[in-house]
């Protein structure tokens, strides 16, 4: 029996594990270079980190300080605009009262100079009619135009709301906003064809699912878009290519049929898809001409409210929705009569602003009117009276322009101090603009990051290859011990065969010294041979047995020991793939401690799958109502309040995905988050709070101005009684 195991193949084994011992040492000292790298590359974007936030943070000190210093100069610039328009309003003001004064002056000379003049009073009892007349008139004229350009208002609010909804339902929520704005994209097509008025279902039911698709400018953009769509996994996208070549229409027609193609404005693939659809008013229309019109052959009709016509398919019918044509088409007619209204509101303004103006003008002129009708009667009593009067014009008129003369003053002084405020906020604003702007230099994190993800990536091979090693040395070290036990059993079996040997061959000279003392018994031994060799037959037999079972086991040996190496690597599968797991667990730890700064304790007490998840905000109104949610929140009404539930629910890990999903897709619809937002709304608030002021101002001023004229009317009364 030869031997199958030598002491050459046992050494070989255990110089085999000494060397991938020396490999798992270099796999250790390996790992600790990569964790060295990965701690180094992190204490690095660390620092980086802080100081990118430091020079963001002086940036926006920068930035802050610049847009205040611009609302203070923007303020001051309109307050003097305010001051020296009343300044010049003043003096107009004072011209008058100068011009008021001079005729009073002249009717008291002209009174005195003719005392016994008296005219008749027909012509001012003429001029106060018409004055009153005229009152009338533009009174009613105001009225007419402040409730013309209040429905105009309401229509102009009526219109913008309609656009905004429109605009909103014309919003994509598939793959075609991720690709809208990009090189060789124009937009959706219902936005760059123009339909003709009335047939935008017919041209909406002939593209079908392409009015809400993306034009492009040519194929290659469209198949470049395609592979952006699902790289970034946005959904389904349908993309019609603009410069098609244009297909022919049909021609010859018969009456009341129209081509499709002929009735859109718009780009060559566009109208391709068009060519073969024609368009019919309606069902009757579409019932008479299809004899004629199917003779061309393949052609679609479609009427104008939507209903579909071909030689195999009709589809039509009530309740469709309004198509996306459609809508931006209702959009654009709201556009365009959102602009009539908005010019018309303008023009209504300016036309109430002059019939007020000129109103003010009719009163003054009927009360100057009336007046004088008054001073006419009162002179015919009186002439001394009249005379009084006249004097207590004039000192009116006077005591008028000295007051504006004093407000003229009061105002130049304001002038002065608006222009010196201003002057001394722009000197700030200017000097401020002087001081250089903070540079905020983020691109050497990009690279820092990258070499954080090599550096870790790097950790995690080595990580990998140290198991891998050491899993190859406790192998290597049990193939060594297997063929150990084997040598050893080769080596009793050896020994076992050698003492048969000698055994046999004593019995040899046993039987030959036999054979030579007792020849009388040959024939005695003759038969013992004979048996013996029959026993020798029956043991070769048994042997042969004995063998094929041994070859069996050995077989049955070799396939479990085959099984065996392979539940050796599938446990070694296992344990790289737990590796694996733990790895990614401690990643995900640390991220956790980073950015949220919790622990693996905390994170499974309170975010386990064992913790109930609460109850989504719409499931619990959808459950008690809006109104109950309300009772609910009151504490006055709290008996007959439903009751809100606050265990929440199992968690379970699909329904959870469902609902991670659906707030990362709302998360995008919302947008970018505008960080300027803040700045721009202290900003809008300065200004609201300026302009309420100046308001303020100008309804004081008004109303003294009221005030005023009341008590001069009142004085006049009581003069001219």
């Amino acid at each position: 029996m030869s031997a199958t195991i030598s002491q050459r193949m046992v050494d070989d084994a255990r110089e085999e594990i000494t060397r991938l011992a020396a490999g798992v040492t270099t796999a250790e000292e390996t790992l600790g270079r990569a964790s060295a790298v990965t701690a180094t590359a992190r204490g690095s974007l660390d620092s980086l980190d802080e100081e990118i936030s430091a020079q963001g943070a002086l940036v926006s000190a920068h930035d802050l300080e610049q847009g205040r210093l611009a609302g203070v100069v923007a303020a001051a610039e309109s307050r003097l605009t305010a001051t020296r328009a009343e300044l010049d309003r003043q003096k107009a003001a004072l011209a008058q009262a100068e011009a008021r004064r001079d005729t009073a002056r002249d009717e008291r000379l002209g009174l005195e100079g003719d005392p016994d003049g008296v005219r008749e009073d027909d012509s001012l009892a003429a001029a106060v009619t018409a004055a009153e007349a005229s009152v009338e008139t533009l009174r009613a004229e105001v009225e007419a135009l402040r409730e013309e350009l209040h429905a105009s208002e309401r229509e102009r609010d009526a219109l913008a709301a309609r656009t905004g909804a429109l605009s909103l339902a014309l919003d994509q929520k598939d793959g075609s906003g991720a690709i809208v704005g990009a090189r060789g994209i124009r937009g959706l097509v219902a936005e760059h064809i123009q339909v003709r008025a009335g047939y935008e279902a017919a041209i909406a039911a002939a593209l079908g699912s392409l009015s809400d698709a993306v034009l492009a400018d040519s194929r290659d953009a469209a198949l470049t878009a395609l592979d952006d769509v699902r790289a970034a996994e946005a959904g389904r996208v349908e993309i019609v290519i603009a410069d098609a070549e244009a297909t022919p229409t049909p021609k010859g027609l018969p009456a009341g049929v129209e081509s499709a193609a002929a009735l859109v404005t718009g780009p060559d693939g566009i109208r391709g898809l068009l060519a073969s659809v024609v368009v019919v008013d309606d069902l009757a229309a579409a019932r008479t001409t299809w004899p004629a019109v199917a003779k061309f052959g393949g052609l679609t009709m479609i009427t104008r409210d939507g209903d579909v016509m071909t030689e195999h398919v009709l589809r039509g019918g009530s309740g469709g929705g309004r198509s996306t044509i459609e809508l931006a088409a209702e959009r654009d007619v709201a556009q365009a009569r959102l602009t009539e209204v908005t010019t018309a509101i303008e023009r209504q303004r300016f036309a109430l602003t002059g019939k007020r103006e000129a109103l003010d003008l009719a009163q003054i002129d009927a009360a100057q009117a009336s007046a004088a009708l008054k001073e006419f009667d009162t002179r015919l009593a009186e002439r001394s009276e009249a005379l009084g009067r006249s004097r207590v014009a004039l000192e009116a008129a006077q005591a008028e322009g000295e007051r504006i003369a004093e407000s003229l003053r009061a105002l130049g002084t304001a002038v002065e101090e608006a222009e010196a405020v201003l002057d001394t906020a722009r000197s700030e604003r200017d000097s401020h603009a002087a001081n250089p702007r903070p540079m905020l230099d983020v691109s050497a994190r990009d690279g820092l990051l990258a070499e954080l993800d090599t550096a870790r990536a790097a950790e995690v091979q080595a990580r990998i290859e140290l198991e891998t090693a050491r899993e190859r040395v406790r192998a290597q070290g049990a193939q060594a011990d297997v063929l150990q036990a084997q040598l050893e059993a080769e080596r009793a079996a050896a020994e076992e065969a050698a003492r048969i040997a000698v055994q046999r061959q004593h019995q040899v000279e046993a039987a030959k010294s036999v054979i030579a003392a007792l020849p009388a018994a040959l024939d005695v031994a003759d038969r013992s041979v004979s048996q013996a060799r029959v026993a020798l037959t029956a043991a070769e037999a048994a042997r042969s047995q004995q063998n094929e079972e041994l070859s069996g086991l050995r077989r049955t040996e070799s396939t479990l020991r085959e099984r065996l190496a392979t539940l050796n690597e599938n446990v070694h599968g296992l344990e790289m793939q737990a590796y694996e797991k733990k790895l990614h667990l401690s990643t995900l730890l640390e991220r956790a401690a980073e950015d949220l700064a919790l622990d693996e304790d905390v994170l499974v007490a309170e975010y386990g799958p064992d913790v109930l998840v609460p109850f989504p905000i719409q499931e619990v109104v959808g459950e008690v109502g809006a109104e109950g949610l309300e009772r609910s929140q009151d504490p006055q009404d709290a008996t007959s309040a439903p009751q809100i539930p606050e265990n929440g629910k199992p968690f379970v890990r699909a329904e959870q995905e469902a609902r991670l999903a659906t707030a990362d897709r709302k998360l995008g619809q919302l947008g970018r988050v505008n960080p300027l937002a803040l700045e721009e709304f202290e900003a809008l608030e300065q200004r609201h709070r300026f302009l309420t002021e100046q308001l303020a101002d100008l309804s004081a001023t008004r109303k003294d101005l009221l005030t005023i004229i009341g008590e001069i009317d009142e004085k006049m009364q009581d003069i001219f009684s």
